[in-house]
């Protein structure tokens, strides 16, 4: 069984979406093992919102699941840009898109918790081994690797894939280097409720203390027949003023809410707990190790200034599954160091890329120097009279500018 089998360290929504991809691909010709503890607790509570991109979506469409995540998810329809200090009374647009790109949405807001339980169902009906424990260790033996569950069982595997977040205790293990700088920042998110309608409109305010993205929710049908409208947020900002505002009185902190969510919407209140995150950049100096594969947060970490975090470790999914897939059809060792520098190879620039690029618009947005608020500006409205760049930047966004993408990013089976 060792030959066939590949464990899964991390059942969030990349570990789940490599676990399902290789199942559908694969069936009963590998033996996939997903671990982690959290596979004992329902998902659902986890009220977290993601911007799935459309070749995420045509991912999830070609696993077979995404009838299922569309009836849950808002299509994002357009999406305005401003840049303003906090006191402007006036935040002039300088930048619009139109959310759609090749015939479809090029992005879709879903919770994590729906999400995560969709993909567990699919994963469940695959055949994929779901073990709520987690792996405290590993130890490659040339052909095999054996992997320690906390439970105390020893797991032999061809290959140990890490998804186990940012602080992976499995990359520290295998010596892979991070490659790692903090922000001065802090990511708030929460779910907002509204009184108007959204019409699937996504807002992104460049204040100086980061961006503050306002991002179309699914409305809600409340017991009584009437409807809930709703948007997530994602609050940029600088880490020592982060305690104070959460600590503070909830009429407070609305009133500094409303001071960035501004009053188009009509009404609002927080309708979760808001949450703070640290904001960092982060990237594996490798990201392979002797029969382990890193994925997603293991990986790399980026500013969620672009909305990419989560879309960035979808496309190691899709690299990743093609590239043990067709290893496997052709009878090679899916851990081999030929097979896992084909991943390398495949992800390296477009992380670097995508990396620099998220770093450097964080840095030139949370910026209030004036002098660099006229420079950007006028770039941001020269972009908006140059359709042509404004198709590329919106192709960029949805991941679909590339012909040589994985093959589940095209939408097409493995």
């Amino acid at each position: 069984m060792t030959a066939s089998r590949i464990v899964i360290a991390g059942g969030g929504l990349a570990g789940l979406s490599l676990s399902l991809a290789l199942k559908r691909a694969l069936a009963d010709g590998v033996d996939v093992v997903m671990c982690d503890p959290a596979l004992s607790r329902d998902p659902h509570g986890d009220r977290r919102s993601y911007a799935i991109a459309a070749a995420a979506r045509r991912m999830f469409q070609a696993l077979n699941v995404w009838d299922a995540v569309a009836e849950k998810a808002q299509p994002i329809l357009d999406m305005v840009i401003t840049d303003s200090s906090l006191q402007d009374p006036v935040r002039p647009t300088y930048l619009t898109f139109e959310g759609a790109v090749d015939g479809e949405a090029f992005a879709h807001m879903v919770t994590a918790g729906d999400l995560t339980g969709l993909l567990l169902d699919a994963c469940r009906e695959a055949g994929v081994s779901l073990r709520p424990e987690g792996v405290k260790g590993f130890s490659a033996q040339g052909a095999y690797t054996d992997v320690m569950l906390t439970g105390g069982e020893t797991l032999s595997a061809a290959l140990l894939v890490a998804a186990d977040g940012a602080r992976s205790r499995l990359r520290e293990q295998a010596g892979i280097g991070w490659i790692y700088w903090p922000y001065n920042q802090s990511g708030i998110v929460a779910t907002i409720s509204h009184e108007r309608d959204h019409e699937g409109r996504a807002v992104e305010h460049f204040l100086p203390a980061g961006p503050f993205a306002i991002l179309p929710l699914k409305d809600e049908q409340q017991p009584d027949g009437s409807v809930q409208h709703r948007s997530s947020i994602v609050w940029s900002e600088r880490s020592e003023n982060v305690p104070v505002l959460l600590d503070s009185h909830p009429e407070d902190l609305l009133a500094e809410l409303e001071k960035r969510f501004g009053l188009q919407l009509g009404k609002i209140a927080f309708e979760t707990k808001p949450q703070a995150f640290p904001l960092a950049f982060g990237v594996a100096r490798s990201f392979v190790g002797e029969r382990l594969a890193l994925l997603g947060d293991a990986a790399h970490l980026i500013h969620p200034i672009a909305g990419q975090g989560l879309n960035l470790g979808l496309h190691d999914v899709a690299a990743l599954a093609e590239i043990i897939t067709d290893a496997m059809r052709l009878g090679q060792d899916p851990g081999g160091a030929d097979v896992l520098m084909q991943y390398e190879r495949a992800r390296r620039a477009d992380i670097t890329a995508m990396g620099i690029m998220t770093d450097g618009l964080n840095r030139l947005f949370s910026n209030d120097m004036l002098p660099v608020r006229l420079i950007r500006d006028f770039g941001l409205g020269l972009v908006d009279r140059m359709p042509g760049l404004k198709r590329f930047f919106i192709r960029e966004a949805a991941g679909l500018r590339k012909e040589d993408a994985p093959r589940l990013l095209k939408g097409e089976a493995l």
